[in-house]
């Protein structure tokens, strides 16, 4: 793992993470393990989920914690968290991650796949706030990061559902900054570029796709998922104890 900023206000502080099994998610569990934090995570895939905690579990002072859940469940994603919640500790630090970025035709979208699309790509991301916003008052503050996506700005097409609700994430933040920061709680948007995650590397990612992203970033290297950690870190700790409703692009200059 590249070295990153060490946060003594890390140091055993709970943390959640929806949808951290694999990708950015797993990366940020990774990172946080090894500042010292108490990490919860969610996420559908089970299998990756358990790997990934018996990876971190050696030589870190806390083990992960994981729960597997569907996260468009709400009920069963409150379970989640109170589950974490029972055995890392109230929760200080929130990251909505868990999306899908699934490809939809305008002409064939179906009422139904909208609906199935916001949930997985936003209603959870309120819900889980809602959750542990309890947990950040009794503590006296707090940080709620919510993932967006730069996608949206970038006029990209092919994914109504996903641009409408990544969006709507940058509306959720600004929101909620105004109504908990007399809590102390701080609540911004994390918005990644395009990511090099293995899933993106096994389906979207050939020639015409690099040639895009080389075209598009200023800074002319893969953006992976080690500098959305980065910031993440960053948002979590006391450091960033005074930005709230703000947009943190992780983007390499594309927007």
């Amino acid at each position: 793992m590249p070295a990153t900023a060490r946060y003594p206000s890390l140091e055993d502080l709970p943390v959640l993470i929806t949808g951290g099994a694999t990708g950015i998610g797993a990366t940020l569990v990774e990172h946080f393990v090894a500042q010292g934090a108490r990490v919860g995570f969610i996420d559908l895939d089970e299998a990756a989920g358990h790997a990934l905690v018996q990876r971190l579990a050696g030589g870190t002072a806390h083990a992960p914690v994981f729960v597997a859940a569907d996260l468009t469940d709400i009920p069963a994603l409150q379970a989640a968290i109170a589950h974490i919640r029972a055995a890392i500790g109230p929760i200080r630090a929130l990251f909505n991650n868990a999306a899908n970025d699934r490809r939809q035709a305008i002409a064939t979208l179906s009422a139904t796949d909208w609906d199935a699309g916001v949930a997985v790509n936003l209603r959870h991301q309120f819900f889980a706030a809602q959750a542990v916003i309890p947990d950040m008052r009794a503590a006296g503050g707090g940080s709620i990061v919510n993932f967006g996506s730069m996608s949206w700005k970038a006029k990209q097409g092919g994914m109504p559902v996903y641009t409408s609700c990544k969006a709507a994430v940058q509306g959720l933040t600004r929101g909620m900054a105004r109504d908990l920061g007399p809590d102390g709680i701080r609540v911004n948007t994390l918005v990644p570029g395009w990511v090099m995650t293995e899933k993106q590397l096994q389906h979207r990612i050939d020639a015409a796709a690099r040639v895009e992203i080389d075209r598009n970033q200023c800074i002319p290297r893969p953006l992976m998922p080690e500098d959305i950690a980065a910031m993440a870190l960053f948002l979590a700790a006391e450091d960033s104890a005074m930005c709230t409703g703000q947009d943190f692009v992780v983007d390499a200059g594309w927007t």
